[in-house]
């Protein structure tokens, strides 16, 4: 029984209490496996110091026993006792082997701040990542932080005056080097909006953020209903709404940027939640907006003053009375389905509500069921993204339980807007992408899915829940490495993408938060802060552990070139056009956990989301959902190349088989490496021969 199974690996504790024992500063030692968590076993090791030594530090032992273990064998934890507890038979009594505390595990030593600046980044750090103390050497990652949380911290030292690349957070995320690069820099001032209200006309003056003739201006003026005392802004379109712009123009019938959502809930509900909603929107600019192209230089987007909601009230045929509730859930998506109409971009909201009743108790199966109904709300991506969509749940509730009035104020989308336009330089742009990029000269096609002009039509979807051991295990990894768990999946995905396109050099798109840049409040504020930015891997001659930190590093260089069009980056490369430079995409989403239950005066309890939809034209997306102490995967697939649950497969067993690598051959090279499920596997090299 000294052999045990940890996370997948047969460890004999013996070996582990023998590499431990010979330190000299060890007298005696005993290696248990601990579950204080279910699901997470670790090593723990108790030791007895020597008579001529002092037991050494968990940080000294750890970095011993890695020097002598594979890394599946080396002890998470070291405890220090003065006697180990025995039985009455005098054998050892590992139930009486205390948990381990916070000192048991290894962890940079503590090294208190210097000077006011370090103090003050300490401070932030602690508060932002829930910890009691930081020391100057502390590594942001290490001690838990992610992308989102960067967001927050960068946000709370501009409004203490501190700005700094975020390059360096992501590269050197120690307090010491954050500190040491952060000087109290200028911000990028936008000007304000000149339009008063009232007005009965608009002069190009009035609009500093975007250059338009008199004539341009009036032909805009025409769209808006009311005329020019209903336009409170108008200014150009970011970076990636000009690229969701194109696409929305390339599809005739259909529109593969629009999101659903579905809420099921009493009828009596109904009325406060649209009010609620028609609060968000009077709140945010970006949902009171319209996209004009038509007659003009460029595109621009305006904003309306006032753009009420319009709510269609569905009425079910009367074949469908007396149906369940999924069968009308199911109609109603149907009726609203993307690919049987578009959104009309001229006319603000770019927001879309449907209301239908379920069956009224006495047609129901279910007698006793209380009346419900379901309110479909379709947002087009132009003016949201998926952060955007999760403020505008918050705020929603903020509203239904009384506390809109408590709300910050919004950013201006404007801001983010000249950000893009101001704020970032085009020729370090173009400079970063042609040493990126120059020498790929052909587009990365997994599963030989090359058409990037899709309308979302004929996707298909799955989703997994990844492996929990695989999860513990890849942290783990990353912590030690010191890189995020994103940059260990997206080398993931780069494996899954050389193996199906057949290449050792691989291309494929990144979502970006686009939020890093973007200004105070960024945070909570509404709109498409989002970019997708192509990266590159190289499988051949690089071992695991090389790809993960490089990959951390580009992660963090490409947070520089956020705001940089997607064209820019394919026109930097040496793929011709109307070839694309990729057509896959790897989307890391960052959330929170399951949200405990609502109390009974929670107005918001009886909502429930029943239908989400999002789509996006290239024909291969996988997305990595984080939400709490969980990973899960889901694909969409265009057409019949490959199935969804398939590639999810891939990603889990890559997931797998990278981490393995890291952990007990961090050399080996990343060509090396099998994607493969191990049931695939047995079919090709097996049941097929």
């Amino acid at each position: 029984d000294h052999q045990v199974k940890v996370r997948g690996y047969r460890i004999e504790l013996g070996e582990v209490e023998a590499a431990l024992g010979a330190h000299p500063g060890v007298n005696d030692c005993v290696v248990v496996v601990r579950e204080d968590a279910p699901g997470d076993g670790r090593l723990v090791a108790y030791l007895i110091g020597g008579a001529a030594l002092e037991t050494p530090d968990a940080e000294t032992l750890r970095a011993y026993a890695a020097e002598r273990l594979p890394a599946p064998m080396v002890p998470a934890a070291y405890v220090q006792l003065a006697e180990l507890p025995l039985t009455p038979n005098g054998k050892i009594d590992r139930k009486a082997l205390p948990a381990p505390d916070d000192a048991a595990y290894a962890r940079q030593s503590y090294e208190a701040p210097v000077g006011e600046v370090e103090e003050a980044l300490a401070e932030l750090w602690a508060e932002v990542l829930g910890v009691e103390r930081v020391g100057r050497r502390d590594d942001f990652f290490a001690l838990g932080g992610y992308s989102l949380l960067a967001i927050t911290l960068i946000e709370r030292m501009r409004q203490q005056g501190l700005n700094v690349d975020v390059r360096t957070l992501f590269s050197s995320p120690t307090v010491a080097a954050v500190a040491a690069a952060t000087e109290e820099a200028p911000d990028v001032v936008v000007p304000p909006s000149r339009i008063p209200m009232g007005c009965e006309t608009i002069a190009p003056e009035q609009l500093p953020l975007v250059a338009l003739t008199q004539e341009e201006i009036d032909r805009i003026v025409a769209t808006v209903p009311g005329g020019a005392a209903n336009v409170q802004d108008i200014y150009p379109l970011a970076p990636l709404q000009e690229g969701i712009l194109f696409h929305h123009l390339l599809a005739n019938e259909s529109d593969p940027y629009v999101v659903s959502y579905a809420y099921r809930m009493a009828r009596g509900q109904v009325q406060d939640f649209l009010a609620a909603l028609r609060a968000v929107v009077a709140r945010h600019d970006i949902l009171r907006t319209a996209i004009l192209w038509e007659g003009l230089a460029e595109p621009v987007q305006v904003v309306w003053r006032e753009a009420p909601i319009d709510v269609q009230r569905v009425t079910l045929d009367a074949a469908a009375q007396g149906t369940d509730a999924s069968s009308v859930l199911e109609q109603l998506r149907v009726r609203f389905d993307v690919s049987r109409g578009r959104f009309d971009l001229r006319r603000a909201p770019l927001l879309h509500v449907a209301v239908a009743e379920e069956p009224a108790p006495g047609q129901s199966a279910r007698a006793d069921a209380p009346a419900a109904s379901l309110v479909l709300l379709q947002l087009h991506q132009l003016v949201s993204d998926h952060t955007a969509f999760e403020v505008l749940g918050t705020e929603l509730r903020a509203y239904l339980q009384g506390r809109g009035d408590a709300l910050p104020v919004p950013p201006p989308f404007r801001n983010f807007v000249a950000r893009t336009r101001w704020g970032t330089n085009r020729v370090e742009h173009d400079i970063y992408f042609r040493q990126l990029l120059g020498s790929v000269t052909e587009p990365t096609a997994p599963f030989g899915l090359l058409d990037v002009r899709g309308d979302g039509r004929t996707v298909r979807d799955a989703s997994i829940a990844v492996d929990a051991r695989v999860v513990v295990r890849a942290r783990q990894r990353a912590k030690a490495l010191g890189v995020s768990l994103a940059a260990l999946c997206h080398v993931a995905w780069a494996q899954v993408l050389a193996r199906t396109a057949g290449r050792t050099d691989v291309v494929f798109g990144t979502v970006l938060f686009g939020r890093m840049h973007a200004g105070a409040g960024s945070a909570r504020g509404l709109g498409l802060y989002m970019n997708t930015l192509p990266v590159r891997v190289r499988m051949s001659g690089v071992s695991a552990v090389e790809g993960v930190r490089a990959m951390h590093r580009q992660l963090a260089e490409l947070l520089r070139h956020e705001h940089a069009s997607l064209a820019l980056a394919q026109r930097c490369s040496g793929v011709a056009a109307p070839d694309p430079l990729f057509t896959s995409l790897l989307n890391f989403r960052y959330g929170a956990g399951p949200r405990t239950a609502p109390e009974a005066t929670d107005p918001w309890m009886g909502i429930r989301l029943v239908y989400a939809r999002e789509r996006t034209n290239y024909p291969l997306l996988l997305s990595v959902n984080e939400w709490g102490d969980q990973l899960s995967l889901s694909a969409q697939v265009t057409g019949v190349a490959v199935a969804p649950e398939r590639v999810c497969a891939l990603m889990q067993s890559a997931m797998d088989a990278l981490v393995t690598a890291l952990e007990s051959s961090p050399e080996r090279s990343l060509g090396s490496l099998d994607v493969l499920p191990r049931a695939d596997r047995e079919q090709v090299v097996e049941g097929w021969n």
